[in-house]
């Protein structure tokens, strides 16, 4: 309420608008509605669709700018933007030698066992992990013609990153949802737990869930299963996909602030969100329809999509490679070519032999 606080100007214009993004997020936490977890509270969960809100809407703001009003906002936000980067290759010299291996071993190697364990929770999954980290490498492999940083040696993306940082990742995040699974839990109160050893150990199990629910996503039980993994399989790559556009167009270094924040975001978001969607699938009768967690958080990849697509033009000019193309044509028929072989064909049958029942005569 004071007026000399902090000098007119740029100050007071960002200590406003934090205020006012904090009052909103007040309000998600009082006024929006429970997601499916209630662990630490569900306060917490509501502040974080709170946050997934915000950001959709600073998506939307961004989508009606142009690429150079945009890299000029974000200087608002950190003085130290607004300036080129160079892009590095990681496929310069791809020799086996020990030095090589020891150089590309870096933090983005924990980066990736701790984005990998992460998935594995959000996915619970062993099989979809799999699939979704060989995707990615594909994809790298697919689009290092745009973004110079995913050229990397053939060591560099099966060996360091596929067999190692990913398995690791994906390996300690099921190890962790099995805990979870067949945890025991006692639910007495703080007040009727005796000793400051059971007390830290009551607080801290308020951090951890409710219940756990083991997903099986069973993609090849019908059409609508499969056809739900690969659109959420597609989802999924989008959304690792768009912070190495968005970086490379507003000009943010990996480890900036900003792409963590998002990273970090998406992930906290992503968990209730593909929470509402397996129960959706796998138990209509119970959910009527999709979650606001889910609901969201697709319209923000979708978002991000329509952003990068629209800043791209005249920048990313080569097309595909021939390969590439011919690779992900192939990919692309396989995708149909197997549910009308696993699910076209029976049913068809099925359809015939009731057809030739019916039209069969009855004897006399």
């Amino acid at each position: 309420m004071t007026q000399d606080v902090l000098e007119e100007g740029r100050d007071k214009r960002r200590i406003g608008a934090y205020a006012a993004l904090v009052s909103f997020l007040m309000f998600s936490m009082i006024q929006f509605r429970d997601g499916p977890f209630v662990r630490p509270h569900p306060a917490f969960w509501r502040v974080v669709l709170g946050v997934n809100l915000l950001y959709e809407l600073a998506l939307v703001f961004l989508l009606f700018q142009d690429l150079d009003s945009a890299r000029s906002m974000m200087t608002l936000l950190d003085p130290s933007l607004g300036v080129p980067l160079p892009e590095r290759s990681y496929a310069e010299n791809c020799a086996v030698t020990v030095d090589n291996i020891w150089n590309a071993i870096d933090i983005f190697c924990l980066a990736h066992a701790l984005g990998w364990f992460g998935k594995a929770m959000v996915l619970r999954d062993y099989w979809f992990c799999w699939i979704l980290s060989i995707a990615f490498e594909l994809a790298e492999y697919s689009l290092q013609h745009q973004i110079p940083n995913f050229a990397e040696c053939w060591w560099d993306h099966w060996v360091l990153d596929v067999l190692i940082c990913n398995w690791l990742g994906t390996y300690l995040g099921m190890k962790t949802c099995q805990y979870l699974e067949v945890k025991p839990y006692e639910w007495r109160g703080l007040r009727q737990t005796r000793g400051l050893r059971s007390k830290a150990r009551r607080v801290l199990s308020q951090f951890s869930p409710h219940d756990w629910t083991a997903f099986k996503w069973e993609g090849t039980a019908s059409f609508y299963h499969y056809t739900t993994v690969v659109l959420l399989l597609a989802v999924f790559l989008a959304a690792e996909l768009n912070p190495f556009y968005l970086k490379s167009l507003l000009w943010l270094e990996p480890d900036h602030l900003f792409v963590i924040l998002r990273l970090a975001g998406v992930f906290l978001c992503a968990l209730p969100a593909v929470r509402e969607l397996y129960q959706y699938i796998n138990d209509p009768k119970k959910a009527k329809r999709m979650g606001q967690h889910c609901w969201l958080l697709l319209a923000t990849i979708l978002t991000e999509l329509l952003v990068i697509t629209k800043w791209s033009r005249g920048l990313f000019e080569e097309p595909l490679p021939r390969h590439v193309q011919w690779a992900w044509t192939a990919g692309g028929i396989l995708l149909l070519l197997y549910p009308a072989i696993r699910f076209g064909v029976p049913s068809v049958r099925r359809y015939l032999r009731k057809y030739n029942r019916k039209r069969k005569p009855k004897r006399a």
